[in-house]
């Protein structure tokens, strides 16, 4: 069956921004691959950084298993993530591991550094994806399908400017918001964090908040994930567009 890896900065991001996709792919007979490149450690203002870690990571495999995707490990804690070639060796694992036809990431701007790197991460190593000279961290033999990158829309679909960013087209994911509340509801520990640090109230109603605004962006969808195509060179055919066709009857074109 084919294949799609979501690779992200941290434990929550894949459910507020990619898992109505996921979902809708999952009900299609996609295999689903999932990893948070940091730790999580770092988020909590009244828990340990291990104490955080540990618990972030439980979470984080709870709401994996209910979406049904295999999960693969963190790689380095919070604030941490870091450009460099021991890095992209350890993401490119899990691309080969994964035999990914489509990788989901984050967009290359965002609000903040751990999704901008991660994004980076994610790109070089679909690239290396089929690169026998790069050997990965652990090793994984290359694999030569082509691999189609895809970003989510940045967090509050702006930049770190407060530009509104469009993106190439919209997902409806309008009868799988919920679940997507119930996965990020596994991630109990950001509440508290979150309500203080960034003033999210409920960081549940802020995911259906974020896919509302997006919706309304499409101008047909109740509530609607966001997504921009990266150009296909050393990734995949110039035409190769699989997440569209894999999702054809829930995409509208942004204008």
């Amino acid at each position: 069956m084919p294949s799609v890896l979501a690779i992200a900065a941290h434990p929550d991001d894949i459910e507020y921004m990619m898992a109505g996709t996921m979902l809708l792919l999952k009900q299609r007979g996609w295999d689903l691959h999932y990893v948070n490149l940091c730790d999580g450690s770092r988020g909590s203002t009244t828990l340990s950084r291990e104490e955080c870690a540990a618990t972030r990571l439980q979470e984080a495999q709870h709401a994996c298993e209910l979406l049904g995707a295999t999960f693969y490990p963190p790689i380095f804690p919070d604030m941490e993530a870091a450009y460099n070639i021991q890095n992209v060796a350890k993401v490119t694992a899990f691309v080969r591991q994964a035999k990914a036809s489509i990788v989901l990431t984050q967009p290359p701007i965002d609000y903040m550094e751990d999704h901008q790197n991660s994004c980076r991460l994610a790109v070089s190593a679909a690239f290396s994806h089929g690169m026998p000279n790069l050997i990965s961290d652990p090793p994984v033999e290359p694999y030569y399908e082509p691999v189609t990158v895809y970003h989510c829309q940045p967090v509050g679909n702006r930049t770190q400017l407060c530009e509104v960013v469009p993106p190439h087209f919209y997902v409806d994911v309008s009868d799988v918001v919920e679940q997507k509340v119930e996965l990020l509801a596994c991630h109990a520990s950001q509440k508290q964090w979150l309500d203080q640090s960034q003033g999210m109230d409920s960081y549940l109603q802020a995911l259906r908040d974020v896919n509302a605004e997006t919706g309304r962006m499409s101008g047909v969808f109740e509530f609607a994930e966001g997504w921009r195509k990266h150009l296909h060179w050393g990734f995949c055919g110039p035409d190769d567009d699989p997440l569209r066709e894999a999702l054809t009857d829930r995409i509208r074109d942004s204008e």
